[in-house]
């Protein structure tokens, strides 16, 4: 109950703008729980086991590899899948990358609405403020030379209050913004390199079996004197 009052109290104080804040705050808590639910079920992060099938891959273990990805929860064991078990087909880098690109577009689903929260909240804390000062300077204004110093200093104290509000929702919110577009950068990263070790061959093995090829011996005649 001593929560709801102090809400209360401020939406009291600070007006229209402040309600407006504290109503984005909660779309943009119901966003970022969204989202971490979403990576936590796409496994964003989570590859182990993807790594060990894409070292069986590079190794020439191909059916170990295939096992090995089948137990992945990732949203990428799909795509390294279908990759796997179509060698040779034309266009498939392309294809593959244009999916690949559509999960990493799923996973960035609503990075503009927090980045638009982070830059929108400190203005409308700052257009509060403004609009604050605004009435209290017409309230010193009505007041005439009766000037009573308290109700410049509250009317002020008020509109500053918007700002502190709009502060409190752009910040962490950034933060959050930041993290989750660390995060999807690294698995754009890891997704473009998953995708060269499966569609790409290695040339490595075959190279170190012809340096170590056992030159050819032609049978040559005598040279007749």
């Amino acid at each position: 109950m001593k929560a709801l009052d102090v809400l209360r109290e401020v939406l009291a104080l600070g007006g229209p703008v402040v309600s407006i804040l504290i109503a984005v705050s909660v779309l943009t808590l119901g966003v970022t729980l969204y989202k971490l639910w979403q990576f936590a079920s796409s496994g964003v992060g989570r590859h182990r086991v993807l790594s060990d099938a894409l070292d069986a891959w590079d190794a020439g273990d191909r059916r170990a590899a295939q096992l090995r990805i089948l137990e992945s929860r990732s949203y990428l064991a799909p795509l390294l899948s279908a990759a796997m078990n179509a060698q040779g087909q034309p266009d498939l880098d392309g294809r593959l990358d244009a999916e690949a690109g559509l999960a990493l577009a799923g996973l960035e689903r609503g990075f503009r609405f927090l980045d638009t929260v982070a830059q929108l909240a400190p203005l409308l804390g700052l257009f509060g403020t403004v609009l604050g000062m605004i009435e209290a300077f017409q309230n010193l204004q009505d007041a005439g030379s009766s000037v009573d110093p308290s109700l410049l200093a509250g009317g002020i104290w008020v509109a500053l209050l918007t700002t502190a509000v709009g502060l409190a929702v752009a910040m962490p919110t950034s933060m959050v913004l930041a993290w989750f577009e660390s995060r999807t950068a690294r698995e754009r990263t890891f997704a473009d390199k998953a995708l060269q070790t499966v569609l790409v061959p290695n040339q490595t093995g075959g190279q170190a079996k012809d340096q170590t090829r056992t030159p050819e011996i032609h049978d040559t005649k005598p040279i007749d004197a």
